[in-house]
């Protein structure tokens, strides 16, 4: 085997070095004793494609590709595949060629992984129908919490001229088994439904269909009035409804079989049927009574925040629980995570399991708005999971992912953030599968299966997300972020005019009390929203997880912690030891430096001593600008601040939300 630059993506395992243009790189695993037999009888563009990848790269024994119509490959659906070792070689079935694909796929992850395949008796099937990833890019190529250059979308060459990175794209979705993808932001231009925007969307629908991956868009709620020149865009008019009809019909004329709409409606400025005095539910059914004819779906964003409460966490539950049951069955209800924004740790949305007779959708955060952008380290597969902690899997009907994809030559800033796109897919098809093993894939896929390579470095991934809590907001501290970018801390940040929940200190609550946003029944009471049992463990200050105890509670600064030190005190040890873990990566960084290229190593190993810089910052700003309220000396074990509170709280980045900072603009540990 002959190590190259690997592109740290999925499963493009192998073959040659593929071409692409502006410098950007897709590097693939070079193999020449891939001479086994692939029989392939039947021919389309997508058995052509699994069969071009078997021959380039599998070296085992004879692979063959069959369509079944049996009892047990019928049960595993269209996506569903089985794959079979037997005397005369091994056998991928399905009842659809996009099964055989995956199958492909899945069989080359065995290879690529060193799993045994001599003996094989696989049955799969995805855990959910749609595996969808939202890009937030816009039309003018920037990319709205994108830490990854521009868009891939070149829409001032399309559709005349077809980047080979648009392929390149597909090729990676379909190995991890993404099947359907939003091409633009959800803060979306009513441009994107023009003609001459639809026919480039369907020469990007053209490349994706072999490789089973759906175009969807999201659309402005105000587009017949700003496209159609209609007087007003209210969901219950018949000639706004007429209009939605006739451009669904005009996008099934170019793309047959395009997915649908994801909506964001009355929410931070965007237009909506509230506008109108209709709810969600109206305006949803209107789109989606559309695009029922053509088995086109509305996917709902339930992202809604207004100064109506006084806590933004209770807002979604509060518009769309009263809603439940509402909604026609083609539409299925969005709803982030957590109740707040894709924080560190938050939560998970009282939503779910709330909405029992309307179909809900998780949207995670691949991108890192919160987590460092494509600056830091954070491997968010433990996160995803803990959410599948409290939210059984099989309650929601389908998963999405803010996607974290660039034109970046790594595609996505920090090559270890391609290990979220990837892991994304795999928990998208199945949610049972464990954060490590999906670490050890990805490693092994993108770099070596050596095992001296394989464990530190698995260990540091699993170690990441909650070294960011730490550094940056832990026990449940949350969204103190510097204003707009959320790049850096910034607690103490007031900007005049702006909204109490746009502003830090809303959430951290610090006085001369204590610390953290009360919503126990003796606060806003948004424990209540969660089921009997969450509700009680939540309200208590004594059974509230401590994860999650500056989320529900102003805990006094000596309130005595699980471990019997303060709240103080436990507060400062967690910044340190985020501090102290962000070191520890760097260290296994250079104790496996022998197993990686050198042009990815100074890569990572640059965005390490970024993150590490960061971390110390983030400790500083934070434990500085709380003592001032907690009136409380350091404990002896915690390093002294290396900054000052007042130089700090004058760092302004000039960045904004379509970018990360660069290392000139950041603050240096002296």
């Amino acid at each position: 085997m002959i190590r190259m630059l690997l592109l740290s993506i999925c499963l493009l395992l192998a073959g040659e070095r593929l071409s692409a243009e502006n410098g950007s790189r897709l590097w693939l695993r070079q193999d020449t004793t891939a001479n086994a037999k692939v029989e392939c009888s039947l021919h389309s563009p997508t058995l052509d494609i699994a069969c071009s990848e078997l021959k380039r790269t599998w070296k085992g024994t004879p692979v063959s590709l069959e369509l079944f119509n049996d009892a047990t490959h019928t049960a595993l659906g269209p996506e569903g595949y089985t794959i079979r070792s037997g005397k005369n070689g091994i056998t991928l079935g399905s009842i659809s060629e996009k099964g055989l694909l995956y199958a492909t796929y899945h069989l080359l992850r065995l290879q690529a992984t060193q799993q045994d395949t001599q003996s094989l008796h696989i049955e799969e099937r995805p855990a959910y129908p749609i595996r969808i990833l939202n890009h937030w890019d816009n039309l003018d190529g920037t990319i709205e919490r994108g830490y990854a250059g521009h868009s891939l979308w070149k829409w001032d060459e399309l559709p005349a001229t077809l980047s080979p990175r648009y392929e390149a794209y597909a090729r990676a979705n379909a190995s991890i088994g993404i099947n359907a993808t939003v091409l633009n932001n959800v803060n979306a231009s009513p441009e994107m439904l023009d003609t001459p925007y639809l026919k480039k969307v369907k020469a990007l629908a053209d490349i994706f269909r072999p490789y089973n991956l759906k175009v969807y868009l999201s659309v402005n709620f105000a587009s017949p009035m700003i496209i159609g020149k209609l007087a007003t865009a209210d969901p219950l008019d018949p000639q706004v409804a007429n209009w939605w009809k006739q451009k669904v019909h005009e996008i099934y004329s170019l793309i047959p079989d395009f997915g649908g709409f994801l909506v964001k409606a009355n929410s931070e400025g965007q237009p909506g049927p509230c506008d109108y005095h209709r709810t969600h539910a109206e305006g949803a059914n209107m789109l989606a009574e559309a695009l029922k004819p053509y088995g086109g779906i509305v996917m709902w964003r339930a992202f809604v925040y207004s100064p109506s409460d006084n806590d933004r966490a209770k807002q979604a539950y509060l518009e769309f629980q009263p809603l439940d049951g509402k909604f026609l069955d083609n539409v299925i209800v969005q709803v982030k995570n957590g109740p707040i924004d894709f924080q560190p740790r938050e939560p998970y949305s009282p939503l779910f399991g709330a909405m029992k007779h309307t179909p809900l959708m998780v949207e995670f955060q691949v991108t890192q708005e919160y987590l460092g952008h494509s600056n830091h380290l954070a491997y968010l597969a433990p996160m995803w999971k803990e959410f599948f902690q409290y939210v059984k899997p099989e309650s929601i009907r389908a998963i999405a992912g803010v996607s974290n994809i660039g034109d970046e030559s790594n595609w996505c800033g920090h090559d270890f953030a391609q290990a979220n796109w990837y892991a994304f897919g795999r928990l998208a098809w199945n949610p049972e599968l464990s954060s490590e093993s999906i670490a050890d894939e990805w490693l092994a896929q993108t770099f070596t299966a050596n095992p001296q390579f394989i464990h530190p470095v698995e260990d540091m991934m699993m170690q990441s997300r909650e070294a960011v809590v730490d550094y940056m907001m832990p026990l449940g501290l949350h969204h103190i972020f510097a204003w707009g970018h959320h790049y850096g801390p910034e607690p103490w940040c007031t900007i005049p005019g702006a909204r109490p929940d746009w502003l830090p200190s809303y959430y951290h609550q610090a006085d001369r009390k204590g610390l953290g946003f009360d919503r126990s029944h003796t606060g806003s009471n948004a424990v209540a929203q969660y089921p009997d049992s969450l509700a009680r463990m939540f309200d208590s200050i004594d059974t509230c997880p401590e994860e999650f105890l500056l989320w529900f509670h102003h805990a006094p600064w000596t309130h005595t912690m699980n471990n019997g030190t303060t709240l103080w005190e436990e507060l400062c040890r967690h910044y340190q030891h985020g501090v102290d873990k962000t070191r520890n990566f760097c260290q296994t960084w250079e104790e496996v430096k022998p197993y990686v290229d050198t042009e990815r190593w100074n890569a990572v190993n640059e965005r390490l001593q970024i993150q590490t810089n960061d971390a110390v910052w983030w400790k500083d700003a934070c434990l500085l600008y709380f003592q001032q309220f907690s009136k409380m000396s350091f404990p002896k074990d915690i390093e002294r601040p290396v900054h000052k509170l007042k130089k700090l709280m004058k760092v302004k980045l000039p960045i904004s939300n379509y970018e990360r900072p660069t290392p000139e603009m950041l603050p240096k540990i002296k």
